[in-house]
């Protein structure tokens, strides 16, 4: 099993690989959720979705379905 966004505890990082399906919005793609680009969990909402997250310094709110698409490479602190 890969590492994904949903997988992610509060404050871990992650270099995004790859996207597990092509059906990704665009607005997310427009906002920096590209392939080498940083990723860092900043909160996950009480009932696990949505989920907030941090890529090129904007603040993202994502669906967990949308999350666990995005495949990452782990960042070790």
């Amino acid at each position: 099993m890969s590492l994904t966004i949903a997988h992610l505890k509060r404050g871990q990082k992650g270099i995004i690989k790859q996207f597990s399906e092509d059906l990704l919005p665009i607005k997310l793609l427009e906002l920096g959720c590209l392939p080498g680009n940083e990723v860092e969990m900043i909160q996950i909402a009480p009932l696990q979705d949505p989920i907030y997250i941090n890529v090129n310094g904007s603040h993202i709110a994502i669906r967990r379905t949308v999350a666990l698409q995005i495949e990452l490479e782990p960042i070790e602190s």
